[in-house]
């Protein structure tokens, strides 16, 4: 009987699922995913490193209930998040000969999730599928609120759709197969979350956040339940990102740029970049007096003392410069009309939405950034 420590509703009318969070729930996957139906054989893809790790685990408990299963193991890296292995993965889905009412299955971290979910959206105009996210910041952000895509030359998420998932089981104790800089970087979206609207849950995470990278499997759960709550919450209120949702962008204008100057390779995660982001976004709120410059003093201080990134030095390599750097946000899926919208704070746990940002202001704050490195 699977038993989760936490479970988080996702009410969006005809779309609603749960998110089912605690240990060990891998291994009730098949009593959870049984109940929705479709053909006992079920397609699931996954990555080289989760494959390695955890698929004969779930694979055996699938077979145990009666279940048959087929995997696709893609490369891992934030570079199969693209047309290629799309094209591969929809094309293997098709000999699965999977149907409309069959479920996919999207095992592993946040390339995985976004791409398996766009190809789940495309295929036959739409297959169902569950999110079994394997990191920190699948569990937390991406596996949650039905955003799927992959990337272009041109920038990050700019091709996609919005397809909920049937079910999201966040199995925490998959968390402690991380490596350490890999959790790190999910925490970078945990972090966030307090930043963007909960001031006492950032609070908790200066004080709890040592022990929840260190493995308090209680810490990581209440963790993960209030950043998937937050999420929720936001998604019901605006689930195409017409308004509200943009907030969870925070730190992700600046950070989509970053990725995109470094090649979307191992030199900066998202996580790192999303990091970044936040405390330049918080930085550039206190030069335009939205906030003291005590706010982004206590982010960064919060993220050195967790070993974070926090700054452009932190980025091993060349970058591009500041205009260039301003060119790559001109990509952003936020700009309206040209502008750039950016999330900016008044204080830590209360951010907001704007495109009155002086493009004057934005250069400054890349400029000192890079002349630091």
């Amino acid at each position: 009987m699977i038993r989760p420590q936490s479970t988080v509703h996702v009410d969006l009318p005809g779309r609603e699922y749960d998110i089912l969070i605690g240990p060990d729930i891998l291994d009730g996957v098949a009593e959870v995913i049984a109940p929705l139906g479709g053909r006992k054989h079920l397609a699931i893809v996954t990555d080289e490193t989760v494959s390695a790790l955890h698929l004969s685990r779930l694979q055996t408990g699938l077979e145990a209930a009666g279940f048959t299963s087929a995997a696709l193991a893609l490369p891992a890296g934030e570079a199969t998040k693209g047309w290629p292995q799309l094209q591969r993965t929809v094309e293997w889905l098709l000999d699965q000969k999977v149907e409309r009412g069959d479920v996919v299955i999207a095992f592993g971290g946040g390339v995985i999730g976004d791409l398996v979910g766009f190809a789940a959206a495309i295929l036959r105009r739409g297959v169902r599928f569950v999110q079994i996210p394997t990191t920190v910041l699948a569990q937390v952000d991406s596996s949650v609120g039905g955003k799927t895509g992959i990337n272009a030359p041109h920038g990050k998420n700019l091709i996609g759709a919005f397809h909920q998932p049937s079910l999201v089981l966040a199995d925490t104790a998959l968390l402690g197969t991380l490596a350490p800089r890999d959790f790190l970087a999910g925490y970078g979206e945990v972090v966030k979350y307090g930043l963007l609207g909960d001031a006492a849950f950032f609070d908790w995470l200066e004080e709890n956040g040592p022990a929840l990278a260190a493995g308090d499997m209680d810490a990581r759960v209440y963790a993960v339940t209030r950043s998937c709550q937050m999420k929720a919450d936001i998604v019901q209120r605006d689930e195409t990102e017409q308004g509200d949702r943009a907030l969870l962008n925070l730190g992700h204008t600046f950070c989509h740029a970053f990725e995109a100057a470094t090649g979307y390779s191992d030199r900066l995660l998202h996580g790192e970049g999303v990091a970044i982001g936040c405390a330049m976004a918080f930085e550039l709120s206190s030069r335009l007096g939205l906030c003291s410059q005590e706010a982004p003093s206590r982010v960064r201080a919060h993220l050195r003392a967790m070993g974070m990134k926090t700054d452009l030095r932190d980025i091993d390599g060349d970058l591009p410069d500041a205009a260039a750097l301003l060119g790559l946000m001109g990509q952003d899926k936020k700009v309206i009309a040209g502008q750039l919208r950016f999330i900016l704070a008044r204080d830590i746990g209360d951010a907001f939405i704007t495109s009155d940002v002086p493009r004057d202001a934005v250069l400054s704050v890349l400029d000192d950034a890079l002349s630091q490195r």
